[in-house]
């Protein structure tokens, strides 16, 4: 993807009238627990409950009156489809969202909410995608992909131009890794800008597709068992542009296992008063295993979501 600093500097002037320009905060608990200085970067507050609608809207606002006429669809497992939803709002068009067998109840309520057309189909979040590309070449609607766009990418990468302004003198940024949009975004336009700063990618070793690919050295496909972390669950498109970004700009790749993740989770929400969904937990339970070497380093977690089930906060809790 080339220029992507300009992308993003020009998606961040696109958008900014209509997100949350999100804060970082200081995470006290963590930084005594870890031994470095750990900020949050809370994407968890952002409108619609996560970071997908810097994407989201980064693609549907440069859409043409006859595009949006003849319908968006999209795949996910909720927050790009109340993203997208919520775009769509924002710029006109009416959205049909495909999602996985086992979504979450309160993502697909979100999304519905928002004016989204909710289908139901396949085992993951890959087969929804194959199955959503399907039905817009048929009707003529654009297909608006979770990650595997630029528009989407550089929408992504407006957190990492906010990261920049907000904690320049930082070390490291942690960030949760699912198709790559994320990673992809951050990490790329943070490598254009404060070159020293390492990117480290974290994913649930029940899916954890890209970091798989990067060590296979093209993109494979691998089994997928549930995992808390459902946002970034699921596989990838083949000749992903997000896998050479996601390869290039990302300087460590960790997989962490349920037990971190659910103890991230409750540790973000009983010391840091942060309610977060399992994607952004990942960070935590990534930073865990890499502090020892971070020591004294300033850290940074994209909490990059908020949309998790009552009934699941309940269970963990």
């Amino acid at each position: 993807m080339e220029n992507l600093k300009q992308a993003v500097e020009a998606a961040a002037e696109r958008i900014g009238p209509h997100i949350v320009t999100t804060p970082v905060v200081e995470a006290p608990s963590l930084s005594a627990e870890l031994g470095c200085e750990v900020f949050l970067k809370l994407e968890n507050i952002q409108k619609t409950g996560s970071f997908k609608i810097r994407g989201a809207l980064n693609k549907v606002l440069q859409l043409s009156e006859a595009e949006k006429a003849a319908g968006i669809v999209t795949a996910s497992s909720g927050n790009h489809g109340a993203a997208v939803s919520k775009a769509a709002q924002i710029a006109g068009g009416k959205v049909d969202i495909y999602v996985p067998e086992g979504a979450s109840p309160a993502k697909i309520a979100n999304m519905e909410r928002l004016g989204g057309t909710v289908h139901v189909h396949g085992s993951d979040s890959g087969k929804s995608e194959v199955e959503a590309q399907r039905v817009a070449r048929e009707t003529g609607a654009t297909y608006v992909s979770p990650y595997n766009d630029p528009d989407v990418i550089a929408g992504q990468g407006t957190i990492g131009l906010e990261l920049a302004r907000q904690v320049p003198d930082m070390d490291a940024v942690v960030i949760a890794v699912g198709g790559g949009g994320l990673a992809s975004g951050i990490a790329g336009y943070l490598k254009s800008v404060l070159p020293t700063v390492e990117t480290i990618g974290a994913a649930p070793a029940n899916s954890a597709a890209m970091i798989a690919s990067i060590e296979a050295g093209e993109i494979v496909e691998i089994p997928h068992d549930p995992t808390l972390s459902d946002g970034t669950a699921g596989g990838l498109d083949e000749g992903s542009i997000t896998f050479p970004l996601c390869r290039d700009n990302l300087d460590t790749l960790v997989r962490v296992n349920e037990t971190a993740i659910e103890d991230a989770f409750r540790d973000l929400f009983r010391n840091e008063h942060m309610l977060v969904e399992g994607a952004a937990a990942v960070t935590l339970a990534a930073l865990r295993r890499e502090a020892p070497r971070l020591k004294g380093k300033k850290v940074v977690l994209v909490l990059c979501g908020a949309n998790i089930s009552p009934d699941v906060v309940k269970s963990l809790l």
